[in-house]
């Protein structure tokens, strides 16, 4: 096959709010390893997603830049390429339809072929300078690049428009050099699991990766933007789309400082105006809220997938549809953690629970592109508020009902009728409930619990309710109330109805996946409301759609006890396991 040309620019950063300017480049010989250029490495970090800063896809976890790994992250003898120190990385260009895509590569110390892990984002490449490292420690070429239209990329920014066949090309680029070996892994968290698992149905086998990383994965446009019951994700797509949105760098703090000066800054109608009030334009932000839904990826080829999640990220449910859906030999790993994963461990995180993902993900890749993997589904959850990691559960499984308005199970302190009102919404940043003549909730409690108790895997809520609106959420919020008396939340619904008004519907609510120990004498709290406002956008319970909508009303609702119920998923005989040994053989 033929290779296409690389060129070498001139490194540089650019201002804020800048495009970095063209530079003149000059072209390598076909093949040939660039001259090292130096590269800024800014400091890296990691945020929840409705800021929609990039987080390594090791989590945070990378070893020291220039030195082998540590002895506690080998196993058994130490192979030659951990032993040659890593080589300075050079800045490439790669040629795809349109444009040329600023890209590292770090190459591994020593003789190559090497493989290559591919990792594509839009958050500036530059930030993963310490992650390349270590996969080149580990005997990779690390190829990072910013995507087209962002930071050093030139070309149009336009989310999840280009991947498919910029991530191709990319492909076909690193299988054409001569330091490449021909298998690729693909890599990525967030947007960037998107653009690792963009190719993976591509009919050119030279075009799809060899195998694929997908971290807390940011699917699609539709995908990111409402529920799957529905609702608009708010404050998260506000926050992402003021960062990084329409712009060719990022400002990851925009959403905070437009708040700061006006906190009610979300509740402004209609929310498809946002961009006006945040001071600049973003012309894709109405096309967020029109696209339609994608397909789940799925691979042409039987192609060895790792998904990685959090049970407090908000792509969980994402997560685990990728994995149960996977028709390669698919592993799943989730842990107590945010969408920083190891970076943003969540309060029932214990030291159990402590993962170096990087090492991880390497043993997994090396396993991977030597077909070391059985053709199968499995996987590891950890359990918050023990020391231990289960077999990922492969469904539903077994749950048990605990009945709305009886002593023994969920006893209705208020609100069998309340009233759902968008101008004084259920908030979901407070979990505090305040005493009202006119209840804005139902709120429910169990008995304290006797025992421990562990639950793991999927929750749901069974409702039998009335609306007195044509159109109306139902948001279920499960709180554990410590012995002690603190809040913590341990799962949360929300689905979007459109039943006759007046008229009492059964419906379900899902609740994600649970995977959480609660200690003896836990309570759980049980509230059901019309809003769980900024997370999702208030339903105007007029029949407009909540992001051009102008008008609010209330939403008088009932809910019947008799018929209603939580469903828990109770853990019984579960054995702890490796989560190391579970994800790599």
């Amino acid at each position: 096959m033929a290779s296409e040309p690389e060129t070498v620019p001139v490194s540089g950063g650019a201002a804020a709010g800048s495009r970095p300017a063209p530079v003149p480049a000059r072209t390598v010989a076909s093949g040939a390893q660039p001259a090292p250029v130096p590269e800024t490495a800014p400091v890296s970090g990691s945020a929840a997603p409705g800021s929609g800063r990039d987080v390594s896809v090791s989590g945070g976890d990378v070893s020291v830049s220039g030195r082998a790994v540590a002895a506690s992250d080998r196993t058994g003898s130490v192979p030659k390429h951990e032993r040659v120190p890593v080589p300075e990385p050079v800045l490439v260009r790669v040629p795809v339809d349109g444009a040329n895509l600023a890209t590292t590569v770090q190459l591994p110390g020593g003789e190559g072929p090497f493989p290559a892990v591919v990792l594509r984002t839009p958050y500036d490449r530059r930030s993963h300078r310490d992650e390349a490292r270590a996969w080149a420690a580990k005997g990779f070429a690390a190829v990072v690049q910013d995507v087209r239209g962002r930071y050093a990329s030139d070309g149009d920014w336009q989310p999840y428009r280009h991947e498919e066949a910029d991530s191709a090309a990319t492909l076909r680029w690193v299988r054409g050099r001569s330091w490449s070996d021909g298998r690729v892994v693909a890599a990525g968290s967030s947007y960037a699991a998107h653009c690792a698992l963009a190719a993976v149905g591509d009919g050119d086998p030279r075009s799809r990766p060899d195998a694929v990383i997908a971290a807390v994965p940011a699917l699609g446009l539709a995908e990111t933007a409402r529920e799957t019951g529905g609702v608009e994700r708010l404050s998260a797509r506000a926050g992402w789309w003021a960062a990084h949105g329409d712009r060719p760098d990022s400002d990851t703090a925009a959403l905070d400082k437009a708040l700061a000066c006006d906190p009610r800054l979300l509740e402004h109608l209609p929310l498809v105006r946002l961009p006006e009030r945040l001071g600049r334009t973003l012309p894709s932000w109405p096309g967020l809220w029109a696209a339609p839904h994608r397909p789940t990826p799925a691979p042409r080829a039987p192609i060895p997938l790792l998904a990685v999640g959090g049970t407090r990220d908000p792509f969980a449910d994402d997560t685990l549809r990728l994995w149960l859906n996977w028709a390669g030999p698919a592993r799943l790993l989730v842990g107590p953690w945010g969408h920083g994963l190891t970076s943003e461990p969540a309060p029932e995180a214990r030291p159990g629970h402590r993962t170096r993902l990087g090492a991880l993900y390497a043993r997994w890749a090396r396993a991977a592109l030597d077909g070391a993997l059985r053709h199968e589904r499995r996987g590891a959850v950890a359990l918050g508020g023990s020391e231990h990691w289960y077999p990922a559960p492969p469904g539903t499984g077994e749950r048990t009902a605990w009945p709305f308005g009886v002593p023994s199970g969920l006893r209705l302190l208020q609100g069998e009728t309340f009233v759902a009102d968008p101008e004084q919404p259920v908030r979901s940043d407070d979990l505090s409930v305040e005493r009202r003549d006119v209840p804005d909730r139902a709120l429910l409690v169990t008995p304290p619990l006797p025992r421990p108790l562990d639950l793991f895997g999927a929750a749901e809520a069974e409702l039998c309710a009335t609306a007195a609106t044509p159109t109306a959420d139902w948001a279920v919020r499960v709180v554990a109330l410590d012995p002690d008396g603190r809040a913590r939340p341990l799962a949360t619904g929300i689905v979007r109805r459109s039943d006759p008004a007046g008229e009492e519907s059964r419906l379900r609510v899902p609740l994600g996946l649970v995977a959480h120990r609660l200690p003896a004498g836990t309570r759980l709290r049980v509230e059901v409301a019309g809003h769980h406002f900024p997370a999702h956008a208030r339903n105007p319970h007029t029949g407009d759609d909540p992001v051009h909508a102008t008008r609010l009303t209330a939403s008088r609702r009932t809910l019947r006890p008799a018929g209603s119920s939580l469903l828990l998923p109770v853990a019984r005989g579960c054995r702890p396991i490796d989560p190391v040994q579970e994800t790599c053989s």
